[in-house]
């Protein structure tokens, strides 16, 4: 079967709702943005344990530090799936964790924002995972195998980790004054960040109609977010606390919540390394590689040790 026959067939398969396998033939490029889309995922799981990891040792009791710990390691498990997922499809992690490392790969923006107070641990897993949840569940179903099964066991993990989040922000509010100025602050600085997390909207997102076509993606960017925001408007006003959007109003005929205009500019110089923690996440990473050398040194030598034929079996 020459390439225009595959492509019908590959074509006719993701059209008919079949999921992709590793070994099945596919198109060069849907093979290439799978690759891209998988590493900026994993990532995004790696450099996002880092906002959170520098508050297990603050957190305000021995449970909190229990749950975060918890969490940071799950975080840590999401990426080795995908980093898992990416590798069926040809590639070798080292090689990612490096263009990582050189500052040559992508992850979420919402990860380059500093974490100033212990409430911020309650709206990362409110705000972020809760946006994480909604693209994910999407994402369980998309056409490649690999990634949607590693979806199903993330979105689970990604489920107790929102709900972690919420009792934070909920207890907060209800506290004393300074307490519920904590949580307040904390809405105000990461509710537009997360709003942008969810990708530029459609008509600026170069990847979204080739992802879409091929069942890789099955909602829109805007279409995420919009659910993202009907989701959570109710949940801030179930706790008080106020969403800082003086635009956010309900729509009667539509039956959504339509928040203001999103300053995307903020969203594309983080992107482009410019926000205010780029310089320190991917400086803490390479840190974290470099005293893990002698690690990884280990785990190789053990393996070439055991992979090695025996003397008596020779």
């Amino acid at each position: 079967m020459d390439n225009t026959a595959n492509e019908k067939h590959f074509e006719e398969r993701i059209r008919a709702g079949e999921v992709i396998e590793p070994k099945d033939w596919m198109p060069e490029r849907y093979r290439k943005q799978l690759v891209r889309m998988m590493s900026q995922h994993a990532h995004s799981e790696i450099i996002g344990m880092l906002p959170e990891g520098n508050w297990i040792t603050r957190a305000p009791s021995l449970r909190r530090k229990m749950i975060l710990l918890a969490k940071v390691q799950d975080e840590g498990g999401h990426g080795l799936y995908i980093y898992s997922g990416t590798e069926t499809l040809g590639v070798k992690r080292e090689d990612l964790l490096q263009d990582l490392l050189d500052g040559k790969a992508k992850y979420s923006n919402i990860f380059n924002y500093p974490t100033l107070s212990w409430a911020d641990m309650g709206t990362i897993g409110w705000f972020v995972d809760g946006a994480a949840i909604i693209n994910q569940t999407t994402l369980a179903k998309c056409s490649y195998g690999p990634y949607s099964r590693a979806m199903i066991r993330i979105c689970k993990e990604e489920n107790f980790h929102k709900k972690q989040g919420f009792e934070i922000m909920a207890t907060l509010a209800a506290g004393t004054p300074e307490q519920r100025a904590m949580a307040q602050d904390a809405v105000n600085r990461w509710w537009w960040p997360s709003l942008m997390m969810l990708g530029p909207s459609d008509k600026d997102s170069p990847n979204t109609a080739e992802l879409s076509l091929w069942g890789v993606k099955r909602k829109s960017n805007d279409e995420l977010r919009q659910r993202f925001v009907d989701m959570t408007v109710p949940q801030a006003q179930a706790i008080g606390l106020t969403l800082p959007d003086p635009d956010l109003k309900f729509n009667e005929q539509t039956g959504h919540w339509e928040h203001g205009p999103i300053n995307w500019d903020e969203f594309f110089a983080v992107i482009k390394g410019n926000g205010p923690c780029n310089r320190e996440r991917l400086g803490a990473k390479r840190k974290a590689h470099e005293q893990g050398a002698w690690v990884r040194e280990a785990a190789a030598a053990y393996a070439r040790k055991h992979s090695e034929p025996s003397k008596a079996a020779a």
